[in-house]
């Protein structure tokens, strides 16, 4: 393939180093019963990695220039020239056996989008590698209270269990980003979920987030949900979304479905 410059508009910078590559395939493990996503390419150096080993690998890149010479370097597998976040995962890999593995170095960008994707889409994943800004994983981690803690930590815990890998120099990419990142693993839990029980939780959690520095009662009332009354939902109203732990939200989003409000609208 011939060298591609990387395009600020859609996040890219190119991972150029073997050894990294090497760690984050032995963090995937690909088998042969695996069903694996690549988001964004690229030049295919990931891709070469995981067309190594005996999985079924698809690949979705918005990238037109690069989508020939990928497709003919890399035979077996199916790649998709679209925009991830526009990818119907259920029309398109719905149909398979089994559950997807997503993996990618993503444009840091649009990795809290790709993240809620992946949310939303949970009964589809069974887990995800990622390369993220190091800033973001520290925030994927963060516990109430911090400053870090917001709607990214909160609904990856809710959905998931997250591992911190390990942390990336930016002398490993082309071009070199201006920040460090990191490896993570998200494993997606087995929930028992109504479409209405996932809609509603990310919403409330959004919304609760809204306006960081309100207090919950008033965050709530500035969104979709301001005509409900949360006087007796079992939460403290006079605390800040920060200071809510994951029960919390989990009340909200109950006491929010059998809320008559909430069912007048169906």
């Amino acid at each position: 393939m011939e060298k591609v410059t990387p395009l600020k508009r859609f996040g890219q910078n190119y991972l150029t180093d073997n050894n990294i590559l090497k760690k984050i395939i032995a963090e995937i493990n690909p088998t042969e019963n695996d069903f694996i996503v690549e988001v964004g390419p690229g030049t295919g150096a990931l891709t070469s990695k995981l067309s190594e080993s005996a999985a079924e690998i698809a690949a979705v890149e918005i990238d037109k220039r690069v989508k020939d010479d990928l497709a003919e370097k890399f035979p077996r597998i199916k790649f998709y020239n679209e925009d991830f976040l526009k990818t119907d995962l259920g029309k398109i890999f719905g149909p398979l056996k089994g559950k997807l593995r997503i993996a990618g170095n993503i444009p840091y960008n649009l990795t809290s989008p790709i993240i809620f994707k992946l949310l939303e889409n949970n009964n589809l994943v069974k887990d995800a590698v990622f390369m993220v800004q190091h800033e973001v994983a520290k925030r994927i981690s963060a516990s109430p209270g911090s400053k870090d803690y917001g709607i990214l930590s909160v609904l990856l815990h809710f959905f998931a269990e997250v591992k911190y890998c390990f942390k990336v120099s930016p002398n490993v990419f082309y071009p070199k980003p201006k920040v460090y990142s990191a490896v993570i693993h998200i494993f997606m839990k087995e929930l028992q979920l109504t479409e209405e029980m996932k809609r509603t939780f990310i919403s409330v959690v959004k919304a609760s987030f809204g306006k960081r520095r309100k207090i919950i009662k008033n965050s709530l009332g500035d969104s979709i949900f301001k005509d409900i009354d949360f006087s007796d939902s079992g939460v403290n109203l006079a605390l800040r979304a920060e200071q809510l732990n994951l029960k919390d939200f989990k009340i909200l989003a109950n006491f929010i479905i059998n809320h008559p409000l909430h069912n007048s609208g169906r």
